[in-house]
Formats: structure tokens, sequence, C-alpha cells
């Protein structure tokens, strides 16, 4: 078994992470699921609604990776120091404060869904739709919130095939009880909402059990100790990666307010399918960077700075060969995709091919940034990472969204996306540059 203090060759490192990686995707794709669903069977209307809604649902559910992240580094980092009781009763205390967050968000987002959507733009029947998706799915809020947590923290606790193991389980759920609930019984939109609820159910409930048994893993829940300070920087050093979920779901709510003005409920939908493969594609870059933040966080405890340098190293390389990939794997797989989600309707499938051929340039960039952000919550400074994403994810897209459309039109949309990635990669090469000396890499 690979552990945290071992020295990471090149290949030895893609084994560690590849289950990050591959649970990270799967539970991307598993997310799709009821995006096929809900547009071949329901119809337009309420796939264009469940992408409408979704970025509200993201904006309560990502305190996890807040938690997962911030808490992972911490935790690591507290085990490198020779800690591991203290470790544990952090692990607890963020465990149980994630539940109660998770019921609190929960109860604000089933009171507050409806205004918000039509705040949004909403009318008519997608606003039903967004409505009755979004409650069913909110019941299931504090789930959720473990599920993104304990995929971060089942690296932490060097049980990467585990967490891996327990989103498969939940990613099957969701696909068969979508066929069952969508296809076999006609219950739609609100069967393909419980499907998903119940999927999120099984990826936060097993590793709750799992880790509250006795275990072969570095971690265990036990009685926790209220620590304030433990607290406060896990939440401040998570803060980057909750940032950048909080910024992105406004980013989309942005964009779709703009896809309603320059295409309509078709700009919505072209957006949603593009969003879908973003999920898939970025989802690699996150679980490569999920997987090495550990490692990073144990070197850099135990002042291992050699180490520290080859991972950076080793990262960039692979980091490159993966955007090159995704890139590729965008192009040739744009007209089999958009037409698997809405090859029923010309004038849909032809926005979307439209949308693809721009679009794809992004995943050049965007994997840099995410990893940059990822490398100093690592290091335990929040603060740089938290202003990547917020440079990345909020201040470049709103500013560009805003004004390509006004030259460009509905191409503009797609354009901004590129160019916010772009320039999100010079903002992380100038902070990876200047913090060299600092943390010795």
């Amino acid at each position: 078994m690979i552990q945290l203090s071992d020295h990471f060759t090149l290949p030895r490192l893609l084994r560690f992470t590849l289950p990050s990686i591959i649970m990270l995707v799967f539970t991307s794709i598993y997310g799709v699921v009821d995006g096929f669903f809900v547009s071949n069977y329901v119809g337009k209307t309420s796939f264009a609604a469940v992408n409408f809604i979704m970025p509200f649902l993201m904006i309560l559910g990502c305190i996890g990776f807040m938690f997962g992240t911030g808490g992972g580094a911490l935790i690591a980092k507290t085990i490198g120091e020779g800690k591991k009781e203290k470790a544990n009763q952090i692990f607890s205390l963020l465990v149980i404060v994630s539940i109660i967050c998770g019921i609190v968000l929960a109860a604000i987002g089933i009171i507050f869904i409806r205004p918000i959507a039509s705040i949004l733009g909403a009318e008519g029947q997608m606003l039903e739709d967004s409505v009755s998706y979004g409650r069913i799915i909110l019941i299931a809020i504090p789930v959720f919130i473990l599920q993104y947590e304990f995929q971060c923290l089942f690296v932490t606790a060097e049980k990467p095939k585990l967490g891996l193991y327990v989103t498969v389980a939940a990613g099957l759920t969701n696909v068969i009880l979508d066929a069952v609930f969508v296809a076999v019984f006609p219950w739609g939109l609100e069967g393909a909402a419980a499907a998903t609820a119940l999927s999120q159910c099984v990826g936060g409930i097993l590793p709750l059990i799992y880790f509250s048994r006795s275990n072969s893993s570095l971690l265990k829940l036990t009685k926790p100790k209220f620590d304030g300070k433990a607290l406060l920087k896990t939440c401040t050093n998570g803060s980057s990666e909750l940032m950048s979920n909080i910024s992105a779901s406004i980013v989309s709510m942005l964009y779709n307010i703009q896809l309603l003005a320059y295409a309509g409920e078709n700009g919505v939908a072209a957006y949603g399918v593009l969003m879908y493969v973003n999920m898939i594609f970025q989802a690699v870059f996150l679980g490569y960077s999920v997987g090495t933040a550990p490692v990073i966080s144990y070197h850099d405890g135990a002042q291992n700075y050699g180490e520290l340098r080859g991972l950076l190293r080793k990262s960039l390389a692979i980091l490159s060969v993966f955007a090159v990939a995704m890139f590729i794997f965008a192009a040739f797989l744009a007209s089999p995709l958009s037409t698997l989600f809405v090859g029923y309707d010309l004038e849909l499938l032809e926005i979307t091919l439209r949308a693809f051929s721009i679009y794809s340039f992004s995943f050049l960039f965007s994997g840099f940034a995410i990893f940059g952000s990822s490398f100093f919550t690592a290091l335990n400074d929040g603060l740089v990472s938290a202003l990547i994403s917020f440079m990345r994810t909020l201040v470049f897209q709103i500013l560009l969204v805003l004004t390509f459309p006004l030259i460009w039109g509905i191409d503009g949309i797609w354009l901004s996306i590129v160019a916010a990635e772009m320039m999100a990669v010079v903002v992380t090469t100038l902070f990876i540059v200047g913090k060299r000396k600092k943390y010795h890499y």
C-alpha cells in the first residue's frame, strides 16, 4: 500500500491519485445521468430547468469540499507531525459540524428556492420544474455535503480505493434508479430527483458507517473535542475550494441569465450539455489535485522540501498531458455527446455544436489553476488559494461574460470562459513563482 510518507516517482504518483480521479469522474458521470433521462424522456423544458436550478443546489452542497479539502490538509499535516489522536479529534469535529450545517442549509434552501428561481428569470413551467426538482434534492443536502467531504478525506485516510468503491456504489444507484423511476415508471422529473437524492444517501452514509467502526485507515470517528482554532483553520484553508464552487455556481447563474437573453431556453439547454462535459473533464484535474493534496501537506509538515519540489514538477508535467488529452477528447466527442442529449431538436443541436467548437479550448488551461489553488490549500495557505479561485471563477468570468457578448453575441459567452481560464493560468504562475522561497519548493 502506498503511504503519504513514501517517495513518489511519477508512476507511483499516478497510481496513488488514480482512484481519486476515477472517483470524481464517476461522480460527475452519474450526475449527468439525470440530464440524459430528463432530456430524452421528459423534455427540453425540464432539461433546461434541471440545469437552471443546479448552480443554486451546488452552492449549498459545496460546503463539503471546504471541510474536505481544508480539513484534509490540516489533518494530513497533523499526522505528519506525529499527532494522530488530535487528527482524529479534528476529523470527528468536522463531520459533526458538516451534518449540522447540512440540516440548516437544507431548510433554508427549501424555503427560498422558489423566489430565488423566479429572481434568476425562470417563468412558467420552467419555474415549476426548477422548484419541484430542487426541493427533492434539498432533502438530501446533509448527505450530499458528507459525500463531497468524504471523497477528499478518504485520500487523507490512505483509503482512496475505498472512496472509489463508495462512489461507484452511489453512481450505480443513481443510474439504476434513474432508469427505473424515469424510463420505466412515469415519474418524470421528480423520479430523476429522487434517484439522485437516494444515491447521495449512499455516498454520504456508507463512509459514515465505515469511519464510525474500527477500521484499518488512518482516521476513525471518536469523541470530538471542540477546537475553534482547528475549525477556523479548516474553514479559511478550505475557503478557496468553497469560493471556487460558489463562484462557479454564481457565474453559471449569470451565464444562464445571459443565455436566456441571447438564445432563450435553447441557450440554457446547450449550456447544460457543456457543463456536463465540463464536470467530467474538470473532475480529472480536480481528482488529481485532491489525490496529491494530502501528500503535499504531509511532506510540508515533515519539512521534506526536496520531495515537495519533486511533487510540484511532476504534477505540472502530468497536468500538461491531461490538458492536451482533454482538448482532443472534447473535439472528437462534441458531435456524439451533443446528439446523445439534444439530437431530437436540430436547432438546439446546432447551437450546442457551435458552443463545443469554442468551449473545448478552455480545457487546455483550466487544470493548472485548479491544481494551483489546491496546491496552496495543501500548504495551508488559504489566502493565496482563495485568491486564485476568486480570480478564476468569479472576477475574470463575470467581467468577460458581461462584455464579450456585446461584441460577439452568443459566441462571446463561450469565448469568455476560454479567456478567463487563460488569465487564471497567468495569476497561478505568478503566485507559484512568488511563493517558491517561502515554501522551499
